[in-house]
């Protein structure tokens, strides 16, 4: 059913028929388009259905760039110019450098996921995933946050490749934190998919084949003493939007210099056919001074979604360990 506003009298539109009656069915179209609330698909169980493969590939950065410092978002024609500019600076085919930077480029532009625009909520475009604080940066870590930071940093200067340990869980095909939480999107495999029962809510996401399997049934959380790459979620419907709370993540993945302690709130809205609505809550007070909360689309993907293999871990590891035994054996 549609309405349409009727011209109000001494109109010099022309006059139309208020209300058709339509032979087909027993439909009326009225006089004004009436903005309708959009109704999710939804389970068995009532609840809406988020399943499908889903994208949140995104040129929008996680913190807004200095440049933007006052401007939380972007009319169409300044984000047409922000994504043709960064789209060229980005580009890895270029070859307008010497053969160091060609190497440094590493993949072919082929091989990105980086989505070709702005994340677009409403009628603006996003200059940040973080939404608060206002600002659309981080919140500075805490004094033992940036100190154990600054040791982890020097610690990998001085010692880059002395054990297969010393390198980076995501070189090392150990974790990758895209598959969250929070689900950021990454340089590539920025694809998910989402299965829901009556009991559980499984998301898999296509960068290392990771997957999380997140209960409904109201179980309280594993004891803090048990440790998990991905945490332990635990989900709950409010109203129309999924909650899923996460605990017990490894101080080991340090995301954004966080740690044991860090707990992540994330939420699901289908706000209609085309688009989830993710948002996150970050809170770790021993390595935030504030809480944080950031808030991107999760865009439906046409699919499949292929097994992504992690080689890194099998053959590049043992060739960086050998390297930098022949590097310092040169320099003796």
């Amino acid at each position: 059913m549609l309405g349409w506003r009727c011209p109000t009298p001494g109109s010099k539109r022309p006059t139309m028929l208020c209300i058709l009656s339509i032979a087909l069915g027993s439909s009326l179209l009225y006089c004004q388009v009436e903005k309708r609330k959009w109704n999710p698909p939804r389970t068995p169980e009532g609840h809406p259905d988020l399943q499908g493969i889903w994208t949140n590939s995104t040129l929008t950065p996680l913190e807004r760039p200095s440049e933007f410092r006052d401007k939380p978002a972007l009319t169409e024609q300044e984000a047409a110019a922000y994504e043709k500019r960064t789209l060229e600076q980005g580009n890895r085919d270029r070859r307008d450098g010497d053969s160091e930077t060609d190497v440094a480029r590493a993949y072919n532009e082929l091989f990105f996921d980086h989505g070709t625009r702005l994340a677009r909520i409403g009628p603006s475009f996003r200059t940040s995933i973080v939404v608060d604080p206002a600002d659309g940066r981080i919140p500075q870590l805490t004094p033992r946050a940036q100190r154990e930071a600054d040791e982890i940093r020097e610690y990998s200067k001085q010692h880059p490749a002395d054990r297969a340990q010393d390198r980076s869980l995501t070189e090392r095909c150990v974790f990758w934190p895209t598959a969250g939480p929070p689900m950021l999107p990454g340089p590539y495999n920025n694809t998910y998919q989402i299965v829901q029962t009556a009991d559980y809510v499984m998301i898999l996401s296509e960068m290392i084949h990771d997957v999380r399997i997140i209960p409904l049934d109201g179980r309280p959380h594993l004891p803090s003493g048990v440790r998990k790459w991905l945490g332990d979620s635990r989900g709950r419907w409010e109203g129309e939007t999924l909650v899923v709370d996460t605990t017990n993540l490894t101080g080991k993945t340090r995301f954004r210099g966080a740690d044991e302690n860090l707990h992540v709130i994330e939420r699901f809205t289908r706000i209609d056919a085309e688009t989830i609505l993710y948002r996150f809550t970050i809170d770790d007070p021993t390595a935030f001074t504030k809480s944080w909360t950031g808030e991107l689309p999760f865009s439906a993907a046409p699919g499949p979604i292929y097994e992504y293999a992690c080689h890194e871990g099998n053959q590049a590891l043992p060739n960086i360990l050998s390297g930098a035994r022949a590097r310092e054996h040169g320099s003796k």
